[in-house]
């Protein structure tokens, strides 16, 4: 193997390799986060957005093309994106790949341009890049490259080397750059995990023996693999595979659309196209559904439907004489493998008991302007349906919704604009992307984002929607209220920490304002009103008061009573919120 180039298969190798080192190490670097909450989750949010990638270009075979890997890679981490650092990091694979996908083998040279053309993709997608974040550590990667290239080193052993050793420096250096790091005594969690990504390719190129399967469970979290499934184990009972001979090559937007219906409908989902061709692999209960929506994009063929139910009941009823069990293909009309092509409109004949009409969901009467919103907890979804949000996205701290998670959420919802409240800073650049996506859209609907930091601040944005307003202006106002509401949350510490030179032991409970630790206890009521009375002043009126799903309501009533007491000039709401891992969260405005 040279050392001076990589080509297609070994950069496969090389970003399966990185995607399995970040996992391996997902849950160290989520301890990293700077407050020692119970869903710190950047390990988590860079793994599930780089192995969304991985499962597309594990997909695509032995000889991949590099083209081919650029597109599995560049449209999986963007689709699988979650949280800031999980789209930075898909900017980062963006850029990279732009690059590199119409060489046959890549160099030092063209490393080192891929390298500054990530860390330009990845720094326009921030707003407000901070230094001392996993931008910074990109920055430094893309340095060394530079100086490396222009001292000629051609062998990119000693480059790899070099650059993530220079990388490993900058990340250290992150403290410096960030006080509230170094209080905290942390490296930035989102660098260490770029770090571990570039060291996993490393070892890649090296040749080190890497088991670089993806499994399921590793994309989808909770996801369970049984290997030996139980008749009644069979969720879906179709296996359904076909070719779809492209009219045009799908966008990125396309793409997501048709993968994100086909898991709304099955799984065990593979989806890999290029330009001329789209392969489809999923399991269903009605194979139908997936054979319709494909032909909205083209012609059909190289079909296969195969009944999983019968055929492990034929295993079960087929035992060889040496107790193992027969494998026994199972045909529909006597034919498991549909090789015609097939158009638009055409009856496709799969025999008599398959039931091909697809249903068509009730999306209501088109509206000018719809809304989707992000919320962990039964009882803030319902506040936000009640207050006319179209479509609720379960999610929040404790599991940021995906860049594909908030444009499926979109597509539900029958309105030219669809506004987002995403409800938490680690969600609105994940909110910002699917707007980006939604402009190569083919169906003129438009996404606009609301920044809400917090759920009061999205209750605040939605009850100052103003319809009948110029959008423009409806996204202004609503933008605008934010400012207006203070937002305090009580939690529990998961390790011993100093932040803002408070100590933290791990067990407390924590009353994390907008700006800060505002209190800290071992009561989670009294945690709460000394969170709030750090948070009120002489002109709020209105203190909303949002418990958890490990609250008891009398509980909630007290600290209600108390809060009453103290504020006889406020108004204040108690409403069951539901929500997970945060006992209260307040807001006064």
């Amino acid at each position: 193997m040279s050392n001076n180039t990589i080509d297609a298969k070994l950069l496969s190798k090389m970003f399966l390799a990185g995607a399995k080192n970040l996992e391996a190490k997902k849950e160290w670097i989520n301890e990293l986060n700077v407050f020692p909450v119970p869903d710190g989750d950047t390990g988590t949010n860079m793994t599930m957005t780089i192995m969304s990638a991985a499962k597309e270009v594990n997909s695509l075979g032995d000889n991949p093309n590099m083209e081919a890997i650029c597109k599995a890679i560049s449209s999986g981490s963007l689709r699988g994106a979650r949280g800031n650092s999980g789209v930075i990091l898909s900017q980062l694979l963006r850029g990279f790949t732009k690059v590199i996908k119409t060489k046959e083998n890549i160099d030092v040279n063209t490393l080192t341009e891929a390298f500054d053309k990530a860390v330009e993709t990845a720094y326009k997608a921030v707003m407000k890049p901070k230094e001392g974040t996993i931008l910074t550590v990109a920055k430094g990667a893309s340095e060394k490259a530079h100086e490396l290239s222009i001292e000629g080193t051609t062998d990119i052993d000693v480059f790899c080397s070099e650059v993530i050793k220079y990388s490993e420096e900058v990340l250290a250096k992150t403290p410096d750059m960030l006080p509230v790091l170094k209080q905290a005594g942390v490296v930035d969690s989102g660098g260490q995990g770029l770090v571990q990504v570039l060291k996993g390719a490393y070892d890649g190129f090296l040749g080190k023996e890497i088991d670089t399967t993806i499994s399921e469970d590793q994309v989808t979290p909770g996801a369970k693999v049984k290997s030996e499934p139980q008749e009644e184990d069979i969720k879906f009972g179709y296996c359904t595979e076909f070719i779809v001979l492209l009219n045009k090559p799908l966008n990125v937007k396309q793409e997501i659309d048709f993968k994100g219906f086909l898991e709304s409908i099955g799984d065990s989902i593979v989806m890999v196209a290029d330009d001329e061709i789209c392969k489809v692999h999923v399991h269903s209960n009605d194979p139908g559904l997936a054979i319709q929506r494909a032909l909205m994009y083209g012609q059909l063929s190289n079909m296969k439907i195969d009944n999983m139910r019968m055929e492990h009941r034929e295993k079960l009823f087929h035992e060889n004489n040496d107790g193992s069990w027969a494998e026994i293909k199972t045909e529909i009309n006597g034919a498991a493998e549909l090789t015609p092509t097939y158009l638009p409109g055409d009856d496709i004949p799969l025999g008599d008991k398959v039931e091909l009409e697809t249903p068509v969901e009730d999306l209501g009467p088109r509206k000018d302007i719809g809304f989707v919103t992000v919320c962990a907890g039964s009882g803030l979804a319902d506040i936000f349906r009640g207050l006319g949000v179209d479509y609720v996205i379960e999610g929040g701290q404790t599991m940021n919704p995906s860049t594909a998670d908030i444009l499926d959420a979109v597509s539900k919802v029958n309105a030219d604009t669809v506004i987002v409240l995403p409800n938490n800073k680690n969600i609105i650049l994940a909110a910002n992307q699917a707007a980006i996506m939604s402009e190569d859209s083919d169906d003129n609907k438009k996404i606009l984002v609301v920044p809400s930091k917090t759920v009061p601040q999205g209750i605040t944005a939605i009850i100052n929607y103003i319809p009948d307003s110029p959008v423009e202006d409806i996204v202004a106002t609503m933008t605008e209220a934010l400012s207006t509401v203070n937002t305090g949350e009580v939690t529990y510490a998961v390790r011993d920490t100093v932040i803002d030179d408070v100590q933290i032991r791990q067990g407390d409970y924590m009353g994390i304002g907008d700006s800060g630790i505002l209190a800290v206890g071992g009561e989670i009521a009294d945690v709460a009103f000394d969170m709030l009375d750090k948070m009120m002043n002489d002109d709020l009126e209105l203190i909303s008061v949002y418990y958890g799903e490990e609250v008891d309501e009398k509980d909630a009533e007290a600290l209600r009573s108390r809060i009453s007491d103290k504020y006889p000039q406020c108004d204040v709401e108690l409403q069951f919120g539901g929500q997970p891992i945060y006992y209260y969260i307040v807001s006064a405005e």
